[in-house]
């Protein structure tokens, strides 16, 4: 760190051993430091030093005119504003703005109507700051001030950035109605605490600046936001598609609200079933000829018997990924359907020693099919 009295002369300083320059003395304290302090390109820099002018002080007494001819004008400029002969002015950032409304009772209420009602209007004020801004919330406040001076906070957050009075009304409900009034509420304050940026949207068929009509993602938006409220926004999740050919690393989980839904790829070979678990061996496996599916078995307590096999489609595991569950080798997956019903995902290992001589095969269910 340092100090100094001009912004380049502390922005030198602090990189090149920091400390305190005292009050006109800049040249001087400036004047032992490389001429790359001065905030210019490293070009240039480098041009500085191969003509031997390696320190701030070199430059200091030199002619400006031909120092801009021969480096270009923003070294000069540069070095002035080090040494406080030109301003460098300092544009102090905008202040984020404040969403926030609130509202006053000429008596107290103390219904959940009433309550609902003032919400609704304070709501409107709030969507009109956000939709002036082109932002939305993700997070709302509304504090509740009784009459006895206590306040009531109620707070719900949004799976999506949002500025749509009614939906959002919609998730305080629950929250309201568990508020204890005492003597009755005097005064209603809103804020939305958590905003991002949420740029004008095209209307879709059917809608009205009023009255806009609900999207199926919208609607998705909603219900994972009541869940979320519930249950807690990490607890609802979603699967993403991912890049694999292993079963169990083919998809994602993720936070539904801190996620977008993705659309699969399209995928070429076998169906894979829609239900997946942990690999299940089966037991009493009979009838199975060297790398074939048993023509019966058992499994999770039902005997089954197979009416068809469709396959096999071989997997093999990723060599870049050290998965103790795959360290068998190849897998070879089976589509069965029993005469029973259910329509299983079996596979084996080939690797097995004995396996292709009439041996033991270890059968394993990984999942099932709708």
């Amino acid at each position: 760190s340092a100090i100094a009295g001009t912004r380049g002369a502390a922005h030198a300083l602090a990189r090149h051993g920091g400390g305190v320059l005292p009050e006109g003395a800049l040249a001087e304290g400036l004047g032992p430091l490389p001429v790359s302090a001065l905030r210019i390109d490293h070009e240039t820099a480098a041009t500085l030093c191969r003509v031997g002018l390696t320190r701030i002080a070199d430059l200091v007494h030199l002619p400006r005119a031909p120092l801009a001819k021969r480096f270009g004008p923003a070294l000069i400029t540069r070095l002035d504003q080090a040494l406080g002969t030109q301003p460098e002015p300092v544009d102090a950032e905008r202040e984020a703005p404040h969403f926030g409304v609130r509202m006053t009772l000429p008596e107290p209420i103390g219904l959940q109507e009433d309550v609902m009602a003032g919400l609704a209007r304070l709501l409107e004020r709030l969507c009109a700051q956000l939709t002036h801004h082109q932002h939305g919330a993700r997070r709302v406040l509304l504090e509740l001030r009784r009459v006895d001076r206590e306040t009531a906070h109620v707070r719900v957050g949004l799976a999506r950035p949002m500025r749509d009075p009614a939906r959002i009304a919609a998730l305080f409900e629950k929250g309201v109605g568990e508020v204890e009034a005492g003597f009755g509420i005097d005064a209603l304050r809103l804020c939305a605490e958590v905003t991002e940026k949420l740029p004008p949207e095209q209307l879709g068929h059917g809608s009205t600046p009023g009255r806009p009509k609900l999207r199926s993602e919208d609607a998705l938006a909603d219900l994972v936001s009541r869940l979320g409220n519930r249950l807690g926004f990490d607890a609802v999740q979603r699967m993403l598609p991912a890049d694999s050919t292993i079963p169990e690393r083919s998809f994602l989980i993720a936070p539904a609200a801190y996620s977008t839904a993705e659309e699969a790829p399209p995928r070429r070979g076998p169906p894979r079933p829609q239900i997946l678990f942990p690999p299940e061996m089966v037991s009493g496996a009979r009838g199975a000829q060297p790398g074939h599916p048993p023509a019966q078995f058992r499994w999770r307590n039902m005997r089954f018997s197979t009416l068809r096999a469709t396959g096999p489609e071989r997997i093999a595991p990723e060599w870049w990924f050290d998965d103790p569950a795959w360290r068998a080798g190849i897998r070879d997956y089976w589509r069965i359907e029993t005469r029973e019903g259910p329509r299983l995902w079996l596979f084996h290992t080939p690797q097995v020693a004995g396996w292709n001589a009439g041996g033991a095969q270890d059968w394993f269910v990984q999942g099932e099919f709708a």
